[in-house]
């Protein structure tokens, strides 16, 4: 659980992100969340967009992805919405938060 400092930071860090994935009509998948569990090892922050065709809520799919991916929920806005994964490998960890 991460606080709302640590949110507030991580916000801060998602602003200059690009969205890397798309949800489309296909929902969630098997093959979005692998693709999503790598890009969160090789990143720890990322953003995605849920596409109109896809009829899904962006908090409720924010939400079931993170428990899914054992991520933290930083930020949904609109379309888009941003997930924290500290990485397994300590030489993949890019990201330090402020201290609780």
């Amino acid at each position: 659980m991460i606080t709302s400092k640590q949110r507030a930071y991580l916000r801060g860090l998602a602003n200059s992100v690009k969205p890397l994935y798309q949800i489309g009509k296909d929902g969630i998948s098997d093959n979005l969340i692998h693709q999503l569990s790598d890009a969160l090892n090789a990143r720890e922050l990322i953003k995605v967009t849920v596409l109109e065709t896809a009829y899904l809520d962006t908090k409720e799919t924010c939400g079931e992805l993170a428990s899914r991916l054992g991520a933290e929920p930083v930020q949904s806005i609109g379309s888009k919405f941003v997930l924290y994964r500290k990485a397994p490998k300590p030489q993949n960890r890019k990201i330090e938060l402020p201290r609780k």
